[in-house]
């Protein structure tokens, strides 16, 4: 049958790592982990090893690029980082950094051999192999989500090892927050403003710090008390309650006296939206300013997204013994969910989607997220990328990391003052009004950062930047190592390419004057494409970035959108 014929094709192709003569002891124990987990992951060969990035020097490698790879690998499986490090997940429930550890100690075994000559390839956490190229090749290419052999990432991070902990989306979420308060609140200051969303995972657990450092009071629901108290002990949620009657009391009490708060609520994010409504139906008083959902919708019936009908443990049980009640149970919360929020939206709450399919999967449960007079494919709430950030990254804005591979804080706060000190000079020579808003969005950041001890892992930093001061800021650092006052440096970046295809790199900074080369063409490169594009589409800011930029660089040529100017000729073509 079906599933046996499957199951009989997910042993062969464990199986392909191994020789025949040790195939039948392995056979057995694949077979359990195939019957016990759903999945193979060789658990024999889980690493007797603390799961860390070690300092660069500590790497059995030939180049500095391989242990920097390695570095990030095991990174992105420190259980200090990783959602599930034991299954090789990073984040976002089920992205993978392998998909079992035969992988892992494969790519470390091609990593310790690979010189300046070779790449290794990777193909969704396959180790292809490595294979001749030269010094001016990439270390390492990789690609994910192939037919035939495919991993999940729900973003690239995980599976290209960028991972930085969940710092990056603190950062995303502080940015996010902010900008919403101006476009939609016309708020500079969120103080005594009501953040309200759900997840504490790997990646959304960042925006309980992400709410304190925007200065308004975040309150954020999550069913697992595992992932609640992880949060919790890292000091990134400052309260947590299982009441709702404490949390409406202290929601209060923070949004009248204007206090900074980071609120953890055990329980599930649909109760927390209806109490809120009951609030509002019963006193008039609407609690909530902003709103958004950062349950792993992109996977709901597995685990992503739990019902309120159940608590947590009665939940996974269902989803183990009845998976297609357990459906049904999440569709009807997700009703109840939308039609919460809808009801304080109509009110005055500004509510967004954070990318997670949470209003996709809501529309295909029937709830109520349809833009009235529009088509089926629009939505009543805007997307986080489109409608919140879109503008920032028309303008050159988007994640640019760094990872001081020394393991030394030092080196991370010499960098963070490397930067600022970039960011600040590039204003004082003068630059239009929203970028000079966006460059002292990114420094109040960097002083923040500091400050909260956002550091998860590897010794990391992230901010948004355009071309001038990503190039800017790698110049500086590059040059900082090169004078002795820091040690190597590593810039792993991603850039989002639409619902499924991811596209990006990393590089590393020694202090040489190829190094800097390559970071000059490299961040160059990274910025232009993804400006040029969203130019194509029609955006106005887009359009006047890319131009300053062929104004700058001579050699960059970009296809530029003409405006139809007499809207009349398209009635009278068609009429024709």
């Amino acid at each position: 049958n079906s599933a046996f014929l499957g199951s009989s094709l997910a042993l062969r192709n464990a199986l392909r790592y191994f020789p025949p003569d040790i195939q039948k002891k392995l056979v057995l124990e694949f077979a359990e982990e195939l019957r016990l987990y759903g999945h193979i992951y060789m658990y024999r060969f889980f690493p007797d090893i603390e799961m860390r990035a070690y300092p660069i020097e500590d790497y059995p490698c030939k180049t500095k690029s391989a242990a920097a790879i390695m570095l990030m690998i095991m990174n992105n499986l420190d259980p200090s980082v990783a959602q599930f490090p034991q299954e090789l997940v990073t984040y976002g429930g089920n992205g993978q950094v392998f998909s079992n550890w035969a992988q892992f100690w494969l790519a470390m075994q091609y990593l310790s051999e690979m010189t300046e000559e070779q790449t290794l390839v990777m193909y969704s956490g396959h180790p292809l192999g490595l294979f001749p190229s030269h010094q001016y090749a990439p270390r390492l290419v990789i690609t994910n989500g192939m037919v035939g052999v495919s991993i999940f990432l729900h973003s690239m991070t995980a599976g290209s090892y960028c991972y930085i902990g969940p710092q990056g989306i603190v950062h995303g979420t502080v940015l996010t927050v902010l900008n919403a308060g101006r476009r939609y609140l016309k708020a500079e200051d969120l103080s005594g403003k009501v953040f309200v969303t759900s997840g504490l995972g790997g990646m959304s657990g960042a925006q309980a710090k992400a709410a304190v450092i925007a200065g308004c009071v975040g309150i954020i629901a999550e069913v697992d008390e595992a992932a609640l108290m992880k949060r919790y002990k890292q000091g990134w949620l400052m309260e947590i309650s299982n009441n709702l009657d404490h949390c409406i009391a202290r929601l209060r009490d923070a949004r009248k006296n204007k206090i900074a708060l980071s609120l953890g609520y055990h329980g599930n994010v649909v109760d927390l939206w209806e109490r809120l409504a009951y609030e509002l139906d019963t006193t008039g008083e609407l609690l909530a300013d902003l709103g958004s959902d950062q349950t792993s919708c992109h996977n709901p019936f597995s685990g992503g997204y739990y019902p309120v009908q159940l608590g947590f443990e009665e939940a996974k049980q269902l989803l183990s013994t009845n998976p297609g009640k357990f459906r049904t149970l999440v569709q009807e919360s997700l009703r109840r969910h939308v039609a919460a929020i809808n009801r304080l939206t109509d009110k005055g709450m500004f509510f967004w989607d954070y990318g997670n399919a949470f209003l996709l999967e809501a529309q295909r449960a029937g709830a109520d997220v349809e833009k009235k007079g529009a088509n089926k494919t629009e939505f009543r709430y805007p997307s986080y990328v489109q409608h919140i950030m879109g503008d920032i990254f028309s303008l050159g804005f988007g994640p640019f990391r760094w990872v001081c591979t020394s393991g030394d804080p030092q080196d991370l706060a010499t960098t963070d003052s490397i930067a600022m000190s970039v960011l600040e000079d590039s204003i004082r020579r003068g630059v239009s009004t929203s970028v000079k808003q966006q460059y002292h969005d990114n420094i109040r950041w960097i002083r923040e950062a500091g400050r909260h001890s956002l550091v998860v892992g590897s010794q990391a930093r992230i901010l948004y930047s355009d071309q001038r001061g990503r190039v800017s800021i790698a110049t500086a650092i590059n040059r900082a190592i090169a004078e002795g006052r820091i040690k190597v440096c590593l810039f792993p970046l991603d850039m989002v390419w639409g619902e499924v295809i991811n596209g990006g790199f990393g590089l590393v900074l020694d202090g040489s004057t190829e190094a800097e080369e390559r970071a000059k063409m490299m961040l160059s490169w990274d910025v232009s494409n993804g400006v040029a594009r969203r130019c194509w589409s029609g955006n106005g800011y887009a359009y006047e970035t890319i131009c300053q930029a062929m104004k700058d660089n001579a050699a960059l040529k970009v296809t530029l959108p003409q405006k139809v100017v007499d809207e009349n000729i398209l009635e009278q073509a068609l009429k024709s």
